[in-house]
């Protein structure tokens, strides 16, 4: 396999490593603080975070982004993703987890996994075949068996469909976020953390939820900064190259991530079930970084903006004011139609509808 094909599966994987650490890491660095407030306070230091990145990257650092900016197209999809996952999805859900069992919460709450990819596949027409619907069911298997609580009151209720509504809007956001993953994911990170983090905080302030202190505060956002920001930075670029189901499988491994850092911070037991779900996890991702998907397809025409290389065999476009460019950039440009046969992911170029094979 090429070292390259690795590259967006491990940012995926990464992304997941650091989502999955900030639930235990929560609760050993903040003890306790209102779930609104703390909800508020790590996608506002997600957007701060790296808002302050961007800004160091033009006037400290001075490095030309190679990277393309937000256009005016793209607020439509940025605005729904914020909604829908920044502000709709953490409201339904509050509202949900007050009407559901614990248990039934921790169940229902797998179901973002799959709702990303339902929609990716019959919304979007993204490439889903057998490999990648058995990688998905197996994840969610393993999420489900490290959730599962025998002893626990079960039961659906108006409050399990607010938590299934709430992953529905998750997955949602996951892909109108890839439909601008060309983009900048730096700019997308930032607008989404500071657009849902202040969203949090008035509702908070409105709710007449106690304000931390100072401390606190900024434990919260370096934490959001790390946890979240760069989580979602690196979950975009995965989007890029590996499209909305894929990234969504891959990003299931989260909750294994808190549950080792749990086990080791606080000495905590595995649950039960911990040892018997962790081999369908296992068996899931190598799935997905196994996939070899290839087959004859058609590029058509195709006009837009994004980072890459004149070397990339799907960029030896009509020379520019940018071909003499070696490095990687970014500049509108037209894909010429062609047709060929290579191993593909539904990244930017490959978005061609498929068969479930």
């Amino acid at each position: 396999m090429q070292i390259k094909k690795l590259y967006p599966p491990i940012q995926a994987i990464l992304a997941a490593i650091l989502f999955g650490a900030s639930t235990p890491l929560s609760k050993l660095l903040l003890g306790e603080m209102d779930s609104i407030v703390l909800a508020a306070l790590l996608y506002l230091g997600s957007g701060v975070g790296i808002g302050v990145l961007l800004i160091s990257q033009k006037y400290v650092v001075r490095a030309e982004s190679t990277e393309a900016g937000i256009r005016q197209t793209d607020l439509l999809w940025l605005t729904g993703a914020i909604l829908s996952g920044g502000v709709a999805a953490p409201i339904i859900l509050l509202i949900g987890l007050k009407n559901a069992s614990a248990a039934s919460a921790s169940l229902l709450l797998n179901f973002e996994g799959v709702a990303t990819t339902l929609i990716a596949a019959f919304v979007f027409k993204e490439a889903v075949g057998k490999r990648t619907m058995i990688a998905i069911a197996l994840i969610t298997l393993a999420s489900v068996f490290l959730t599962w609580k025998p002893a626990a009151d079960w039961g659906l209720s108006l409050g399990a469909l607010g938590i299934l509504i709430a992953c529905i809007l998750w997955g949602i956001d996951n892909n109108f976020t890839r439909n601008i993953s060309a983009k900048n994911p730096l700019i997308i990170v930032s607008l989404k953390g500071l657009g849902a983090g202040t969203f949090s905080f008035i509702l908070a302030l409105l709710l007449g939820k106690p304000v931390p202190g100072t401390a606190q505060i900024l434990l919260a956002l370096l934490l959001g900064f790390i946890c979240y920001g760069l989580s979602i930075a690196l979950f975009i670029l995965a989007l890029r190259n590996l499209g909305a189901a894929r990234t969504g499988t891959l990003f299931g491994i989260a909750p294994f991530v808190g549950m080792f850092l749990s086990i080791a911070i606080f000495r905590e037991a595995p649950q039960g079930l911990f040892y018997f779900s962790l081999p369908f996890m296992l068996i899931g991702t190598w799935l997905m970084l196994a996939e070899d998907h290839r087959h004859i397809h058609t590029h058509e025409q195709l006009e837009h903006e994004h980072s890459h290389l004149h070397s990339d065999k799907h960029h030896l476009h009509e020379p520019t004011e940018h071909a003499s460019f070696g490095g990687e950039h970014s500049h509108n440009h037209i894909h010429d139609a062609i047709e060929h046969s290579h191993p593909h992911t539904p990244d930017l170029h490959h978005r061609h509808l498929h068969s479930l094979n």
